[in-house]
């Protein structure tokens, strides 16, 4: 436990507390309840979690249910889109812990300093698409405008719904007699829609008023991070 607030500590100092002006980082966690390497990227990412200029997204996978103990935030759906990451990066193997930042950068989920190295660029670097997302009772109204060059073959816009935090007590498998604790794990991903970058996108969607939301907008064919918003 304290290697690993020795880390927390590290992100801190090193991604700073500066105000943010280019929209929000995108962080995906792939974890599972399975992986006895993962708590310590699942504390990580509960830290930045608290950051508005950070999404923090816990996308728990499948692909360790075997061993023992099945991950009851587990979605096949986030190993497919894992799956799918590795292919756009030319590469032939997933695993647990793994953050993508940006849709872009893959790491080791437990690697806190090159973590807030990648924050800061990525924070730094300009978001082609401007994204506003507005809570209207049971739904929420988002918009999107370019504020620079949007790829040629567009882009999908996706509405995310996670639970802030979750404790589960694990009995079996690698992680088994252990009480840990979960953060913004992701309940729902969908496509909205798809924008060609010209003119305004527009879209409203049902969603729960107990969640927090957030919309991404990212290259088609699981490409880089557009522009993103989220509603706690």
């Amino acid at each position: 436990m304290k290697k690993i607030a020795i880390w927390i500590a590290a992100v801190w100092a090193a991604f700073g507390a500066s105000a943010w002006a280019e929209g929000p980082v995108v962080v995906e966690l792939y974890t599972s309840q399975g992986c006895s390497s993962c708590p310590p990227a699942d504390k990580l990412l509960g830290e930045i979690a608290k950051r508005d200029d950070v999404i923090a997204l816990a996308m728990h996978v499948d692909y360790w249910d075997y061993i023992g103990w099945k991950d009851e935030f587990a979605n096949p759906d986030h190993t497919l889109r894992q799956r799918a990451y590795s292919r756009a990066a030319g590469k032939r193997s997933i695993y647990t812990p793994q953050m993508i930042i940006g849709g872009k950068d893959h790491i080791i989920g437990s690697k806190p300093m090159k973590l807030a190295e990648l924050l800061e660029a990525h924070r730094a670097a300009p978001k082609p698409a401007i994204v506003n997302v507005v809570r209207d009772g049971a739904r929420v109204r988002i918009q999107v405008t370019a504020e620079g060059r949007i790829p040629s073959g567009g882009a999908v816009v996706q509405l995310v719904t996670y639970s802030p935090s979750e404790t589960v007590s694990v009995r079996r498998g690698e992680n088994a007699g252990r009480k840990l604790v979960y953060h913004n794990i992701v309940r729902d991903f969908v496509e909205v829609g798809r924008w060609d970058g010209r003119g305004t996108y527009r879209a409203s969607v049902r969603v729960p008023q107990d969640m927090p939301v957030a919309v991404l907008v990212q290259a088609r064919n699981t490409g880089p991070m557009l522009g993103a918003a989220h509603l706690r």
